[in-house]
């Protein structure tokens, strides 16, 4: 092809995507209309509306040219994040290998795994000392130097896309740091930046507001209101004094701060978490979670940026009650018009629930409680992340249990916080407020699951046990339906780092016990020796490539929960066509027995016996009954 016909293929092409960025502006224009309007009255905010209209062809016009083709690309592929392909990986870059640089080097690790979707944890620049894991942003698209430059991260998507690798940072979307240009502009006394936050002369809103606002960090941040001596004025800081909410009733706040996401995204970022986005609307009388302002905010960002960069998707950071984490897909018009992710918080916080109780029966009535999510949308499953572990479970289900549900989540908060001689957990407690009784659980999935007590005390059968139980939850994780996520480290069995303790900005927060560094000493060896380390990565490395095998583990709703008539045991089935896959879990130290008809009735052993993709063996039966050992998972194949 000669340099003219290209030039002219290039120029087609750009008119093309420009063509069809109008008709997905028109297809979203009445709604767009409807959520600003709901948001911003119109009889006030027509002009503000108007902004918006010229802001999102700005914006696609900025977009880079690569990134508007793969755009187009993922939208011939349709729903591309259900994929059995899929499997995630969060970590810290520092914490993994030094800087983005470093960690561009370890693709090769991330291949051998077979992770394919990386959620890095902030990059960009935060206060010194205390800055909440880099959740209190200095800047939105700057990257810290100590990560590296934006050109090392432009590099790094490079490669990402490359090899096929997807990308997730954080969008910290309800506050920003008291250091970042708004706020120091606020603190100088600019009146339209001290609109950007929540500020006021004195006490008597914030008082109004504290009568029914919960603490997020009752211990290290009470209250949820800041003086601010340079302006001599209080101002809204729901999760830490340094870090100020953003007011969302103020529509300059909306429209820069889709600005900051549309550029982040054209950084070659896949997926954008959208961080506590539960918090993003704030009322007076309420607890400002969940308001359904804050759903018709999350839809406006949504379908914006679906006009402008429809190959990038949002996930819900919403750890809220299971029935309210649905509501973030959306809800009637809004269904499947919020995010297209969320996090799996209900599924977690009941698998460590299960594994404390060694019972499942909380398990299924909470999952058979939460409303089906949108076809179009799909679950990030993990059993550990950099955070805590709440116990959000629904009071009213632990009750219908025979269950005293502030008894119960005591019973787990000493289970696995180290105040049980007879449990195998090494937890911490985080942010326990003694006048509720609520608190939170730190820890690595390994200590939590009681391999650290067993390397301690030398334990084998412990430590077998422990083995089993992180391959178990791991497992569960890979099948359930959606992107399946590790938190860097639990592929190896990590312990607990302790020696957050001697940093005077981090020995506050026990959540640093689960930030380790991670061992490639350990991962040198893998292949070289049978440690538990070896046998969990091995195991781990097997289920992913299963997984990525067959296509009955992508996420089409196709998810069935099974009764065994064993409260240890826990089923459910995924199915395509008439191939389908059963899993079934022992969650208790001892063998279980379960009734094998109702298999049977679903066909598993219609030709004989079937295949148990773990082991790899055929599932066979000398009796009615179908044994599984302790902490033993199936994934019985039926074709």
């Amino acid at each position: 092809m000669n340099q003219a016909s290209l030039h002219k293929l290039i120029a087609q092409k750009e008119k093309d995507a420009e063509k069809l960025f109008e008709l997905r502006l028109a297809t979203n224009l009445t709604l767009i209309q409807k959520q600003f309007f709901s948001l911003y009255p119109e009889e006030h905010h027509e002009k503000d509306f108007q902004k918006l209209l010229r802001l999102l062809p700005k914006l696609f016009t900025e977009r880079p040219d690569h990134l508007k083709r793969q755009d187009l690309e993922r939208i011939n592929t349709a729903n591309w994040y259900q994929s059995d392909k899929l499997m995630g990986m969060q970590l810290y870059v520092e914490h993994f290998n030094k800087d983005i640089k470093g960690l561009q080097e370890k693709i090769p690790y991330f291949k051998k795994l077979g992770i394919n979707f990386l959620h890095l944890m902030p990059i960009t620049t935060r206060p010194k000392g205390e800055s909440d894991g880099g959740y209190a942003v200095n800047n939105y698209l700057e990257v810290d130097k100590k990560y590296g430059s934006k050109e090392d991260l432009l590099e790094l998507t490079k490669a990402f896309r490359k090899n096929g690798i997807y990308l997730m940072l954080d969008f910290v979307v309800n506050h920003t740091s008291d250091e970042f240009s708004w706020a120091k502009k606020a603190k100088k006394g600019d009146k339209k930046y001290q609109g950007y936050y929540y500020t006021y002369e004195d006490f008597a809103i914030p008082a109004e507001f504290e009568k029914t606002l919960p603490e997020v960090f009752p211990e290290t941040s009470p209250g949820n209101f800041t003086y601010i001596p340079e302006m001599d004025k209080w101002v809204m800081t729901v999760f830490n004094s340094y870090q100020w909410d953003l007011n969302y009733t103020n529509p300059e706040v909306f429209l820069e701060m889709l600005t900051n996401l549309v550029k982040l995204t054209d950084l070659g970022v896949d997926v954008v978490r959208f961080d506590a986005l539960a918090f993003l609307w704030k009322k007076i009388g309420t607890i400002s979670q969940n308001l359904p302002e804050a759903h018709n905010l999350i839809s406006l960002f949504r379908l914006c940026l679906q006009a402008v960069a429809p190959g990038a998707i949002l996930l819900a950071e919403a750890i809220v009650a299971p029935t309210d984490i649905v509501k973030y897909f959306g809800e009637e018009e809004k269904r499947g018009n919020e995010c297209e992710v969320a996090y799996n918080a209900s599924l977690m916080a009941l698998l460590w629930n299960s594994i404390a109780t060694k019972k499942t029966q909380l398990l299924y009535k909470s999952l058979m409680h939460v409303p089906p999510k949108p076809k179009d949308c799909t679950w990030i499953n993990y059993i550990r992340c950099h955070d805590d572990i709440g116990l959000g479970y629904e009071n009213h289900l632990i009750q219908e249990l025979g269950w005293n549900p502030e008894m119960h989540r005591k019973f787990l908060l000493d289970y696995y916080c180290q105040r049980l001689d007879w449990s195998p957990a090494t937890g911490l407690l985080f942010m326990y407020n003694p006048k509720t009784g609520d608190g939170r659980i730190t820890g690595s999935a390994a200590s939590l699951l009681g391999l650290e007590k067993a390397i301690k005390t030398k334990n084998e059968a412990l430590l077998e046990e422990s083995v089993k139980k992180i391959v178990l939850l791991h497992g569960i994780t890979l099948a359930f339906g959606g992107i399946p996520l590790i938190y860097a480290g639990d592929e190896i069995g990590t312990l607990n780092d302790y020696s957050f303790q001697n940093d005077a900005s981090k020995k506050g927060d026990s959540r640093w016990v689960n930030r380790p560094m991670q061992d490639w000493e350990t991962i040198t060896n893998l292949d070289k020796e049978d440690s538990p380390q070896s046998r969990i990565f091995h195991s781990l490395q097997r289920l992913i490539k299963i997984r990525k095998e067959d296509s009955v583990f992508a996420d089409h709703n196709n998810l069935e929960l099974y009764h065994t008539g064993n409260d240890h045991v826990f089923s459910f089935e995924r199915t395509e066509d008439k191939k389908g896959l059963l899993v079934i879990c022992n969650f208790d130290e001892n063998p279980q027995v379960i009734d094998s008809a109702w298999i049977k009735k679903l066909g598993y052993f219609s030709k004989g016996e079937p295949l148990d993709l773990v082991s790899d063996e055929k599932m066979g039966l000398n009796s009615a009954l179908l044994e599984l050992m302790p902490y033993q998972m199936l994934w019985l194949m039926k074709s």
